[in-house]
């Protein structure tokens, strides 16, 4: 039996990966689990020396910090040795590292599971990394790093950091995907009321409620526990025949900070939402097949008397000749709020216009719109 691997590099090669008799017989006799452990938390199975070296540039990909605002690491790295790989094999995120021929542990259990072929990849430098999901147990994602050297190896590591981020990253969203959305926990008669008035919907959870609906402004918030100590919130502005012009950082800010302005306000008006000046990032992203930009930075009261992070997805779209802003919001001042941010940032990922639904679904919530 062999295992299909795929290369991140060129998607369209598939790569041979041959898997110990052990690790065969039992994926063979026994249907997988769902991988367990923390969601941020990567396993890295090196020989201790090995991973002293390359642990600069591993925590330099993995362990970027992220103000929320109080700093926050993405991924926290687990060294393990190799030999106590089964133990660890359920885990959701794992990382196999090692120079080829390097005569430790891991090199030559790596030059143990994979062929001829795979070893020419990364003896030639054409390849350094593998991937695999799903590879021992259901929602995991495991990584093989190697290369002739270990300089080489860490010089390809950097240099395609974005790229082995993105991996986890990924796959940490599409399992937290699962576990958020739900048929069950879902206010339909509020995505219906917005897809039958503005042609868009998102996903709402069942603990949210639509706390401003303003057509004149092309603007829906959506809010979570108002007035907590865990605050989350969504908006989605948009504006009708746009130029594509808009999708650029300054453009972004500025109408960003122009509706919060008018619609993000305190109780009595003194107040409103703003964008910080600090710990702001402007990215190009890939946003449900769309070119858009994403912004991630922190927001506070304009008097400095609350704030906290958020994420914001900026994008054109061709078809309704519309710019579209998504954007959510943390206020959780007694809380790490790394995991919250990245759950909003998903619920962020379901919206849909008119178009991307299928008739059944349309149906369903435009039947569920309360009298």
């Amino acid at each position: 039996m062999i295992r299909l691997l795929q290369s991140p590099n060129n998607v369209s090669r598939s790569i041979i990966l041959l898997l110990p008799l052990l690790f065969l017989v039992l994926n063979a006799c026994d249907q997988k689990r769902r991988a367990i452990g923390e969601e941020d938390e990567i396993y890295v199975f090196a020989d201790s020396t090995e991973y002293f070296e390359i642990e600069a540039e591993l925590l330099q990909i993995f362990g970027k910090t992220i103000f929320t605002p109080q700093p926050e690491n993405l991924f926290k790295l687990t060294h393990k040795n190799i030999q106590e790989l089964p133990k660890y094999k359920n885990r959701k995120n794992i990382i196999i590292v090692a120079p080829l021929n390097s005569g430790s542990d891991v090199s030559t259990y790596i030059s143990s599971i994979i062929d001829s072929t795979v070893q020419s990849l990364f003896e030639s430098g054409e390849e350094f990394v593998i991937k695999k999901r799903d590879l021992w147990a259901a929602g995991q994602m495991v990584m093989i790093l190697s290369a002739p050297t270990m300089e080489q190896l860490k010089n390809d590591v950097l240099l395609n950091n974005e790229d082995l981020l993105y991996v986890f990253r990924k796959i940490s969203n599409e399992r937290l995907y699962g576990n958020l959305y739900s048929k069950k926990y879902e206010r339909r008669e509020i995505q219906g009321k917005i897809l039958n008035e503005y042609g868009w919907v998102i996903y709402v959870q069942i603990d949210f409620h639509l706390a401003l609906d303003k057509p004149e402004d092309n603007f829906v918030w959506l809010r979570r526990a108002p007035g907590s100590d865990m605050e989350r919130w969504i908006f989605v502005h948009w504006i009708e025949n746009a130029s594509p012009e808009l999708l650029n950082e300054d453009s972004v800010l500025a109408i960003r900070d122009r509706i919060t302005k008018k619609r993000l306000l305190t109780s009595d008006e003194k107040s409103y939402v703003m964008i910080a000046e600090h710990y702001r990032k402007t990215s190009e992203v890939n946003f449900r097949g769309r070119y858009a930009l994403m912004t991630q930075g922190l927001w506070h009261m304009n008097d400095k008397s609350m704030g906290g992070p958020f994420v914001n997805y900026s994008f054109y779209d061709e078809k309704s000749g519309r710019f579209y802003m998504l954007d959510g919001s943390i206020y959780a001042p007694k809380y790490y709020k790394k995991k919250l941010i990245q759950q909003v940032d998903v619920l962020l990922q379901s919206f849909r216009t008119e178009d991307e639904l299928s008739e059944d679904r349309k149906e369903e919530l435009l039947d569920a719109i309360e009298d």
